[in-house]
């Protein structure tokens, strides 16, 4: 079976007798996913996770969408990841183990998350007792059976316990929690953002601190079954921290431009553009496009070569400087093309993950052609529809 051919099963239909929609029959600015780019990423990790012997668990952020998730699955992902109720709610349509990796707290969200359907093994993150005591006071209620990663900090310093004796106490008291069970522990490495060939010492760190941990929770009796770290930029490394067992990327699905900087793809695997329209050329030097903050985001550069908030995936020297809400100003100071009113551009957005989540739907693509459009079903707040509770 040709697995390229996998994301046709929902073709657009091009309103027309004429043939295949075409780019330029698109309205701008809009999301694109280059279909090629796309499955060659979702095979590059799912083969470094089997021949590293690493369980695979992607984070759903970065594409929101169950025809994503469900071609991961099928590539040997273990679950998906998750950071909000709906996508919890939509992703248990197609997986049956969830991880929610994000302080759950409230009436309202203990409730949604704990009403995912039974046959769905579900595990959360907690970093503090006060998060455990409420988690089981409503897992009791709903007579629901959930598993627990503790989470610390092992560098990024933005949620996670500080200290070794804190992770062996929240752990033993999330035993003593019915209905609740420990099952391992979680970290994410996302300050580990340098080139993928120059993140040694931090890699060394992480080593020495998670050693630690795993020690003290050896002493104490509390295995974890299951460690779990790895965000996109140090994901390819983490078969060299002794004791992962789970690794959580997320971006590498699409990529972006400070995943293509950092050196954890290449520019030639950025999957995700967004198509925009030159409007205006009336100001020397620059070009004004269709696709302003509400399209790009507005994501800092951090590093990037030449900054700004995007490049043309065929011009990487003109970016997008500045911006409006509508509006994106393409810098031309560095390069020799002069677009003209109505050409249309691609534009690699500096973080994937903010372009897809301001879009409803996405459109995959192969050269010119639009071979198939899906939803961004797990954007937004609000509850599924269908979803229980």
């Amino acid at each position: 079976m040709n697995r390229r051919r996998l994301f046709l099963a929902s073709d657009p239909d091009s309103g027309a007798d004429s043939g295949p929609l075409r780019l330029e029959q698109l309205e701008t600015p809009v999301a694109l996913v280059d279909l090629d780019r796309l499955s060659q990423n979702l095979d590059r990790m799912a083969e470094y996770a089997a021949i590293h012997g690493l369980s695979l668990r992607p984070h759903v952020k970065t594409h929101k969408s169950p025809r994503i998730a469900a071609e991961q699955l099928r590539l040997g992902a273990v679950g998906l990841t998750c950071a909000t109720p709906r996508e919890l709610e939509v992703m248990a349509d197609v997986s049956t183990d969830l991880l929610l990796n994000y302080p759950l707290l409230g009436a309202s969200k203990l409730t949604r998350v704990l009403a995912i359907p039974h046959h769905v093994r579900l595990t959360v993150a907690v970093d503090s007792m006060i998060a455990v005591d409420a988690l089981a006071a409503t897992a009791r209620v709903m007579e629901r059976a959930v598993e627990v990663y503790v989470e610390v900090d092992l560098g990024m310093h933005r949620v996670g316990v500080q200290t070794v004796d804190d992770a062996v106490a929240l752990a033993m008291h999330v035993d003593q929690q019915p209905p609740l069970s420990f099952a391992g522990i979680t970290f994410y490495p996302g300050h580990v953002r340098q080139r993928v060939g120059e993140q040694d010492a931090h890699l060394e760190r992480l080593r020495a601190d998670l050693g630690r941990i795993l020690e003290r929770l050896g002493d104490a009796g509390i295995r974890p079954r299951v460690v779990s770290g790895g965000s996109t930029p140090a994901a390819w490394r983490m078969h060299e921290i002794p004791g992962v067992t789970e690794v959580r990327p997320g971006t590498y699905v699409y990529n972006d431009r400070t995943t293509a900087e950092i050196g954890a793809c290449r520019w030639e695997e950025c999957a995700l553009t967004v198509l925009a329209t030159v409007v205006s050329t009336a100001v020397p030097g620059q070009a004004v496009i269709d696709a302003g903050c509400k399209a790009l985001g507005r994501e800092p550069a951090m590093g990037v070569a030449g900054e700004g908030f995007a490049a043309l995936i065929d011009r990487p020297e003109v970016t997008v400087q500045r911006m409006s809400e509508e509006h994106g100003i393409l810098d031309l100071s560095r390069s020799t093309w002069r677009p003209t009113v109505g050409d249309t551009v691609r534009l690699v957005p500096n973080h994937a993950c903010i372009v897809v989540h301001l879009n409803d739907s996405i459109y995959g693509v192969r050269g010119n052609v639009v071979e198939a459009k899906w939803p961004v079903s797990a954007r937004g707040r609000e509850a599924a529809p269908g979803a229980a509770g």
